[in-house]
């Protein structure tokens, strides 16, 4: 008989995970078996999934590594590291101390808030095309590309994984999701991208909407709400401090520009334990 794996599913403003702790078992995932579990009508369903390992140093306490629904595995996510904080905290690993854990694009350190939120240093991000990828000549941050429902102009940024921003109007427009995934599958993005919408209330807050490739749209996102204020901050468009609004909550983001790091502070929620086969 297969021996049974306990889950945790869990939330980060909306967007949901399904956490396994492989500390201390053999787990070896493929695609397949990651989009099984992710299908929201066969499976648990959740907008990724978050594997715990042992770390690779020992300064580190942990090591985790991400899935997407389609199978194919995430470099960063915010939401999905402050579910792993969560974890670690619940599981009686935190002492009050902030740390640090390995995830697929480099170390992130982790800080518990007062408030029960937690903040993560998210990298600087890198905006060299070559890096992000991105196979689009431009001009001070910004590119073009002509679409089906017209020209689109848009920022993009690194911050592990790869964002664009293009700035709209009206968030509640209803074909951004069309516009995400058609920008999502571009040619210009040799890894895909995951595509951000952002309306602009002020200096300090915006609203934002992210079509991720392989969730497609999700509730939040994370590492978008920081490429969000890191292309909008290069433009002159936002101030350090920024409370970025996504379907699922709100998320603070800061950045003091050039080669400094984006603190990323939000909440995360436990909400049921399970147990399925392997």
């Amino acid at each position: 008989m297969n021996v049974p794996i306990e889950f945790h599913k869990m939330h980060g403003a909306g967007n949901d995970f399904v956490l396994i702790d492989a500390r201390q078992r053999d787990l070896s995932p493929t695609p397949e078996w990651a989009a099984a579990i992710a299908d929201r009508r066969f499976g648990i369903g959740c907008d990724q999934i978050m594997i715990l390992r042992r770390p690779r140093s020992a300064q580190h306490l942990v090591r985790y590594e991400i899935w997407n629904p389609d199978g194919s595995q995430a470099a960063q996510c915010g939401n999905g590291a402050r579910c792993v904080a969560l974890f670690i905290e619940l599981n009686g690993e935190f002492d009050g101390v902030p740390y640090t854990a390995e995830s697929p694009s480099g170390i992130v350190r982790i800080r518990r808030c007062e408030d029960g939120e937690y903040e993560l240093d998210m990298g600087a991000p890198d905006f060299d095309p070559a890096s992000i990828p991105l196979e689009l000549g431009g001009e001070n941050g910004l590119y073009h590309l002509e679409s089906p429902w017209g020209p689109l102009e848009f920022g993009a940024v690194s911050m592990g994984n790869p964002h664009s921003l293009v700035v709209v109007d009206e968030i509640a427009d209803e074909r951004i999701p069309a516009i995400g995934t058609w920008m999502g599958e571009h040619k210009a993005f040799p890894d895909r991208v995951n595509a951000g919408f952002a309306q602009l209330e002020s200096r300090s807050r915006i609203r934002l909407r992210v079509v991720e490739r392989g969730p497609g749209e999700t509730l939040a996102c994370g590492s978008g709400a920081c490429a969000a204020v890191a292309i909008l901050g290069r433009q002159g468009l936002v101030d350090e401090h920024v409370d970025v609004f996504l379907p699922g909550g709100r998320l603070v983001i800061q950045w003091r520009g050039n080669s400094e790091p984006l603190i990323m502070k939000g909440p995360a929620k436990h909400v049921f334990r399970g147990t399925m086969n392997e």
